[in-house]
Parts: structure tokens; sequence; C-alpha cells
């Protein structure tokens, strides 16, 4: 039997997170085992939604690191998606400054090569901050994949959410693509 590719998936505190439960599905449905880690404020919009991810991944939902000398406890990521990503989340990881655990094991996926797709999930006025697009620029020189404008997540007024939903297909899709023949 061959090895299923393993995707992390790990999502901030915007809208679609709350849309994990549909999207750890769809990605089991497209041949990956998921773990899932989310920022601490996303985990506390999931609440109660955090033990039925567990339970339907088989690994636990993580949202802080391990304790030093602690097992790992997932399987070695083959690549990860950061979607939703929000503005915070994004200059954090671009700054290095790990302080969530999604951001270090992102920060440090950099550095072991691991095949790396992010979303943002911003509106306008953030968009205006000028260290978002530099964000944007220094993640994508270090390899990662960021789908932002056409043919990704485009932003919305501050207040509202996009008419067509957040675009969960072209995030996996681009995760499909970045593992290429490693599925």
């Amino acid at each position: 039997m061959t090895r299923r590719p393993v995707l992390y998936v790990f999502g901030s505190a915007a809208p679609p997170v709350r849309e994990f439960p549909d999207v750890v599905r769809r990605a089991q449905a497209e041949g990956y085992e998921v773990c899932v880690g989310l920022t601490p404020t996303a985990a506390r919009w999931l609440g109660g939604e955090v033990a039925g991810l567990a339970e339907a991944t088989g690994h636990p939902v993580r949202s802080a690191y391990k304790l030093p000398g602690e097992p790992d406890v997932w399987p070695r990521a083959d690549a990860i998606l950061v979607a939703p990503a929000t503005f915070n989340t994004l200059n954090h990881w671009a700054l290095g400054l790990t302080e969530h655990f999604i951001v270090g094991v992102v920060a440090e996926g950099i550095g072991k090569e691991i095949p790396l797709v992010t979303m943002p999930c911003v509106n306008s006025a953030y968009v205006r901050h000028p260290q978002f697009g530099r964000s944007l620029a220094t993640l994508r020189e270090a390899g990662v994949e960021v789908l932002y404008g056409p043919g990704g997540f485009v932003p919305h007024r501050s207040g509202e959410r996009r008419a067509d939903g957040y675009p969960w297909d072209v995030a996996l899709g681009a995760v499909a693509r970045v593992l290429g023949g490693r599925r």
C-alpha cells in the first residue's frame, strides 16, 4: 500500500477557518493524511469543533508548541497549506516572528524545503498597509506559493465577505500542483 501524502492544514482567525471541518474532509477525499494547526485565536473560534477535527484526522489539533523532550505527534509534512492567513500571520511569518506554533512550523518549513502554499484572508484596508506587500514579496522570494490577487484571494472591503466565498478549490489545487509527482 502506498503512503498517503501528509498535508498540514493551518489556519488563523479569519471567518473561513470555520469551514475547516469541510476542508479537512475534502483534503482527505483527495488522498491526503491531514494534520490541523491553528493560531490560538482560531482554536478558540472553533471551540468544540477542535475535538471533531482531531477525531476526523486521527491526529491532535495543535495550536501550541510541544514542550522540550516531548515526542512529535504528527508525521512529517509533505506540504503545508496556510489558509486562511491573516494580516498578522503573514507579517509574522515573513518577519520570522515565531511566537505562534503555526508560524514557527512554516518559518522552519522554508529552511526544510517543505512545499508551502498560503492564501491570505485580508480586507482592503490591511492591503494598503506598506508591510503587507513586503511580506508577500518576502514569502514568494522564499519559495512560498502565495495565492493572492486574480486566480487567488482578492481582498474585500472592511466588514464584508467575498460574495463567492473563500476559494478553497484554488488552495487545494495549488497544494496538488506543488506536490507534483509526490501524490
